[in-house]
């Protein structure tokens, strides 16, 4: 039987969500009168998100964006797969689509997926997901078990998984088909810390295909 005081807590919260839409809304529109019909009649964002699904890592609150002005794709440790259409699609519409000057992919530290990733303790279906990350530890190794303390080798690992998502953006033959096309799409590579709220530029910065290795150029 279901306990009738987690039914009204569940109820409630709810409740609050949508008071908290329709507070929201009136002062936006209190604020600008034609806010929505503005952002009704048109998105054109010049940048995409590529983010982890951690809720304490809003993207646009993070960067100071509007509703508008970020194409966000979220997932487990932000992880850009070659089988992965989801975010693919997401990635094509962004730059074919919405014409996105930048693509951002953004890990941050105490990342969830990261550490579960070093943990052998199996975690049932998400263990298949982490096998990127684990690539990338494998890929790593040397560097990463010289660190001692875990959660530091654990934050390195999430700078490292940063840059190899980046490497696979810039694999994909979206992005080098708007290179070819003539179109400007720089793929950056950021990482965030909870500690104090702030972004770290990790120096991964590519912009065309002549900065990739010869085996994952597509040549035309």
């Amino acid at each position: 039987m279901t306990n009738p005081g987690v039914v009204r807590r569940k109820r409630n919260l709810l409740e609050e969500c949508f008071a908290a839409n329709r507070k929201w809304a009136e002062q936006a529109v209190a604020t600008d009168p034609e806010y929505f019909e503005r952002l009704e009649g048109l998105q054109s964002p010049e940048l995409m998100w590529i983010g982890c699904s951690d809720s304490r890592v809003p993207a646009n609150e993070i960067i100071g964006r509007k509703p508008g002005e970020v194409f966000v794709h979220r997932n487990v440790a932000n992880i850009v797969g070659h089988t992965d259409v989801n975010c693919l699609s997401v990635l094509q519409y962004a730059v074919e689509v919405l014409k996105v000057k930048h693509v951002i992919v953004c890990g941050h530290y105490g990342c969830g997926g990261v550490r579960a990733a070093l943990n052998p303790q199996p975690l049932g279906l998400i263990d298949n997901w982490l096998r990127a990350i684990r690539d990338v530890h494998r890929a790593n190794h040397d560097e990463l078990s010289v660190i001692s303390d875990p959660g530091s080798r654990a934050d390195r690992l999430a700078e490292l998984n940063v840059e190899a998502q980046v490497a696979n953006v810039c694999h994909t033959t979206i992005v080098q088909d708007a290179w070819r096309r003539g179109q400007r799409v720089t793929v950056h590579g950021w990482i965030y810390s909870l500690h104090n709220g702030l972004l770290r530029d990790l120096g991964m910065v590519i912009e065309s295909p002549d900065q990739l290795p010869d085996e994952y150029r597509l040549f035309y």
